[in-house]
């Protein structure tokens, strides 16, 4: 099952100057994502598997990449866990590809979106060796009936137990 988003970040989009949108492409084959693509066409970048790999943590407090118009509480509260800071954006593959590129290191998102908005950012995060799942810890599933996921972490998996058990803790 090809799952596509041909504009993820329509807001950002229609606004001059902005690149935190992109385009994505992803295979759902055999219960699992098999391959992706996410294009971010403002900065000329794109990001597929197999060949991708994570940029270095920068220094400092962990960074939090949230949405830029409605950051969940529980972004808040695994900044807050971690001692990090948030770094507000648009599109979810933006937020993602950040997380690749070194610029962010965490995503958590519960407030549901599409499966298009997530299943390329997410075959691209696997294939760099990053976490990506499921609030509580399970697996990210694609193709089911109902295209709505309630909620998705990826972050690098140095970070992925402490960020896991502070959202455990504010859903708790």
């Amino acid at each position: 099952m090809w799952i596509v988003d041909p504009l993820d970040g329509t807001r950002e989009f229609s606004e001059d100057g902005r690149a935190d949108w992109a385009v994505h492409v992803a295979l759902w084959d055999g219960g699992r994502l098999t391959a992706g693509a996410v294009a971010l066409p403002a900065l000329g970048v794109t990001l597929r598997t197999p060949d991708v790999a994570p940029a270095a943590r920068a220094q400092g407090p962990p960074r939090v990449v949230v949405s830029r118009t409605r950051p969940p509480a529980l972004a808040e509260a695994v900044r807050e866990r971690l001692g990090g800071e948030l770094v507000a954006m648009g599109s979810a593959g933006a937020k993602i590809a950040a997380i690749v590129r070194g610029i962010a290191d965490v995503y958590v998102h519960a407030g549901g979106q599409y499966e298009w908005d997530s299943a390329a950012p997410v075959a691209v995060a696997q294939a760099a060796g990053l976490h990506a799942s499921r609030v509580d810890g399970s697996p990210l599933r694609y193709n089911q009936p109902g295209a709505w996921l309630p909620d998705v972490v990826v972050c690098r998996p140095e970070l992925a137990a402490e960020v896991l058990a502070a959202a455990a803790g504010a859903a708790g």
